[in-house]
C-alpha cells in the first residue's frame, strides 16, 4: 500500500516523531510510516560560510533513498535549512513532487533564547510538515486567514495559522 514517509534525519538530537506520524495520517487519511534512513550525507549538503545546510540538496538526497511505495516523503531534521536566495527556511518541498523537508531548528523557543516549550514546537512542527506536504499535493500559498497553506516568514507567522486547511485547500487534497 502506498504510504506517507516520514524519515528522520537527526544530527544532534533524536525527536519521538509519533505525534506526527498520527496527525499526517489523519490529514491526508493515508498510512503514514517512520522510515529510518541513515543514507543523509549531511556533510555534503553543508555550507560552511552560511553555517548551515541546504535544503534543496536535502530533498535530492530523499528523492535519492525513498521507498518504492512511497506515495509521499517528509523529511524531518534538527538542522537549519537554507535555498540560495533566502536567509532561512523552514521547510521545503517539491511543488506537485512527492518530497518535503522540515526542520525543527527555527521552530523551536531556544534559537530565540526563550525557555523551552514542547508543546509549541510540536504544534510548529505539525503546522509546517502539513504545510509542505501540501505543496507536494500542488497547493501554493493560500491567502485564506489561518489555512495552514499561508506563507510563514517568521516563527510567529507559523503561530498564528492554523493546523488545518481552508476549504478550498482542502478540497484539492481530497481530490
Amino acid at each position: 500500500m502506498p504510504s506517507i514517509y516520514i524519515v528522520p534525519a537527526w544530527l544532534e538530537e533524536n525527536h519521538d516523531l509519533e505525534f506526527l506520524r498520527l496527525r499526517i495520517s489523519e490529514v491526508f487519511r493515508k498510512k503514514t510510516v517512520i522510515y529510518e534512513s541513515k543514507k543523509i550525507d549531511f556533510h555534503s549538503i553543508y555550507n560552511p560560510s552560511r553555517k548551515q545546510y541546504n535544503s534543496s540538496q536535502f530533498l535530492i538526497q530523499l528523492l535519492n533513498n525513498h521507498p518504492k511505495d512511497a506515495l509521499r516523503i517528509l523529511g524531518v531534521t534538527d538542522v537549519d535549512l537554507f535555498i540560495p536566495i533566502l536567509t532561512f527556511v523552514f521547510g521545503e518541498a517539491q511543488l506537485n513532487g512527492i518530497a518535503g523537508v522540515v526542520s525543527v531548528h527555527r521552530l523551536n523557543n531556544k534559537f530565540y533564547g526563550l525557555p523551552e516549550n514542547e508543546e509549541l514546537l510540536r504544534k510548529r512542527l505539525i503546522k509546517e510538515a502539513i504545510h509542505e506536504l501540501g505543496h507536494t499535493y500542488g497547493l501554493v500559498h493560500c491567502l485564506t486567514p489561518g489555512c495552514v497553506m499561508n506563507s510563514s516568514t517568521y516563527v510567529e507567522d507559523i503561530d498564528e495559522k492554523s493546523e488545518f486547511f481552508c476549504s478550498y485547500c482542502s478540497s484539492v487534497i481530497r481530490g
